[in-house]
Order: C-alpha cells, then structure tokens, then sequence
C-alpha cells in the first residue's frame, strides 16, 4: 500500500482525479453500503436528483486519490494546489484577538489540503484520529506532521495540547463532521435528522473566547486546484444550542458545494455504549 500511494503522489492532479471519478465508481457499483449511506443521506438532506448522485460518487472517488498528493509532496507543493483563497481575512481578524483560533474543516472538499495551506501563513494544532488501515497510518501522520503543523490524538492529552495552543493564541484544526464516542457529544439535528454531535468544539470556545470559523477547498474542475474559503460559525438562533448551531454552520457551508460533500459517511451512527435519540412522536 505505502508504494502505491507514493506512486500516485508523483502523477500530475488532473490525472489523480480523472482516475478517481472511474474508482469512485467502481466502490459505488460494489458497495451496497456505500450506496445505501449515500442515498439515504442525499434523500433525507433534500437532495433528490440523479444528477447530484453521480456528481457525489466521482468526487468522492477523487477525494481519495488526491490523499497522497496531499500528504506525500512537500508542504509547499501541497500548499500550492490552492490556487485560490476567500475570506483569508477572517482569519487574520480572528487571530489578531489574540484568543487564538478554532478552524473547523468539515468532510467537505479536500479537507487536508486546507491545513497544509493554513500551516504555511500560521501554526495549527490538529486533532487527529488514526485511519482504519494502519498501514497508512505512518504517511498520514508524515503530512499532517509538519512545519507550522502538529497533530495530537483525539485524548484527554490532546484536549490539553489543543486547549494550550488556543491560550497563547494559536489556531486549531477539527472535523466537526465526525462522530463523538460516548459522553463527548450531544444528539441534535444534521439536515433533518439527529446526528450525535461533538461538544468538544462549544466547550473549547467557552472556555477560551477563541473565535470559531468554518472552512473548505473546493475542487476546481479538470484537477486545475483548490479554492479555499473560510466563514465565520453562523450567529445563534434564540434558543439554539451550542451544537445544532455548529450543525447548522456546517449545513450552510454543504450547500454552497453538495456534490463534494462525504454523503457516504454514516454520520447518523449511534456510538458505542451511547443511548439513541428520543423518538419524535407523530
């Protein structure tokens, strides 16, 4: 597996992602789980058109062969395939508080892309989860470990890097998107439906006053690269948790790009040793 993925690193991006649409679907035609995950996740967000679904599929067989481009190159090289950036402001605005900076990058996108570019202007502290195959555990670990870049695990030791680089008013990374274990989130809605979500992003936040954004890189078409884009979290509604507003932040930031959005991810799943969400009754 290591060879292989450094064999893809070396080939140009347009290459990468015409040979990921073909593979993306490949795993949808031999995948019931894929594409029950992605058609269910696509009809309960309102998306109902085939077109969509097949624009998914491509872009989701993209988004893991570009992994090794990502990871293997130098971090100026992988810094470069963002050949545009909006919003950059926002963070400059957050970090000049001087109360550091949360950066939340959803599966959205080529989410790795975006702290290999944010790591180039200014350090960032990430939390990192190990991959199912531990075989590409040591090349993930080699481009989310970097100049500018550290990666610590998602433990009470983490928690404590992250809270650290927040007080002396560094940047920290965090897939928002991604399931808590038991008793580190809340259940509340996702595109209409409960979704058991991290508090560790409000918690940081309260505790520290850091400004939370949201972000992606788009891919551009044809492999031509990335356009970054960076948000503010949305204001709260009256009455809105912590978490349905961060649900809410990353619905938003979904519908500026549905097809590259990971529909596939079983982001409803219940946690091990977690109680399932009440029943709405009616």
């Amino acid at each position: 597996m290591p060879i292989l993925l450094r064999a893809l690193a070396a080939l140009p991006l347009p290459i990468l992602h015409s040979v990921g649409a073909i593979v993306g679907w490949l795993v949808y035609l031999g995948s019931p789980r894929f594409r029950k995950y992605l058609g269910e996740n696509l009809a309960a967000a309102g998306y109902r058109d085939r077109a969509l679904l097949r624009a998914c599929v491509a872009e989701m067989g993209k988004g893991a062969l570009e992994l090794p481009a990502i990871w293997l190159r130098s971090q100026a090289e992988a810094a470069r395939l963002v050949v545009e950036v909006q919003g950059w402001e926002q963070v400059e605005s957050a970090l000049a508080q001087g109360r550091g900076a949360i950066m939340l990058t959803p599966h959205l996108g080529c989410w790795e892309v975006t702290a290999q570019y944010f790591s180039r202007h200014h350090p960032i502290t990430v939390l990192y989860s190990p991959p199912k195959l531990g075989s590409i555990e040591p090349l993930m670990l080699r481009g989310r470990t970097r100049e500018g870049m550290r990666s610590v695990p998602p433990d009470v030791s983490g928690i404590r890097a992250l809270l650290r680089a927040l007080r002396e008013g560094g940047a920290v990374g965090i897939l928002p998107d991604q399931v808590p274990g038991v008793g580190e989130g809340a259940w509340t809605e996702f595109f209409g439906r409960p979704a058991y979500t991290m508090t560790l992003v409000g918690r940081l936040a309260e505790k520290t006053g850091a400004p939370v954004l949201l972000g992606f890189a788009e891919r551009l078409p044809r492999g031509r690269g990335y356009r970054m884009q960076v948000l503010p979290l949305p204001e709260p509604l009256p009455g809105e948790s912590a978490q349905r507003r961060l649900n809410r932040g990353i619905e938003e930031l979904v519908r500026r790009c549905p097809s590259q959005y990971l529909w596939a991810y079983n982001r409803y799943k219940v946690p091990a040793g977690a109680a399932p969400p009440e029943r709405r009754e009616g």
